[in-house]
């Protein structure tokens, strides 16, 4: 709700100074799934955000492209596909389609193997006589 109050004396950044400030993210205990958080200097226009996930051989697990976010203070989930392979980087590019395009953030981290499903401990075994 922040963005609507114009009195909030926020200095609003042009397109060509618009950049991601900071970028983050915190994998969920099940290991499949990410929280990805990130900050972007207050905008006069709004940009557009690309941000990719790539696992420990450069291969791509998950995307997601953000067009004209109406907030600079984004948070959300990616789910990463396929089995684990740390470690993993999350690369975040700003870009404006007609305009300038800032240089992208990069973030590395690894993923906890998630705990053996409790579901399949509690499932009897079948007699081995």
């Amino acid at each position: 709700m922040e963005f609507f109050f114009p009195e909030d004396k926020l200095a609003r950044a042009v397109p060509e100074e618009t950049r991601i400030s900071s970028l983050s993210a915190k994998p969920y205990p099940d290991g499949y799934r990410l929280r990805v958080n990130i900050e972007i200097t207050p905008f006069q226009k709004r940009p557009y955000i690309e941000v990719i996930l790539n696992d420990s051989k450069g291969d791509e697990v998950a995307s997601t492209s953000i067009v004209e976010p109406l907030s600079w203070k984004l948070e959300f989930t990616m789910h990463i596909r396929g089995e684990l392979k740390n470690p993993y980087t999350l690369h975040a590019r700003l870009y404006y389609p007609d305009g300038p395009s800032a240089e992208p953030l990069s973030y590395s981290f690894d993923v906890e193997t998630p705990p053996p499903s409790t579901a399949a401990q509690a499932s009897p075994q079948p007699d081995s006589d």
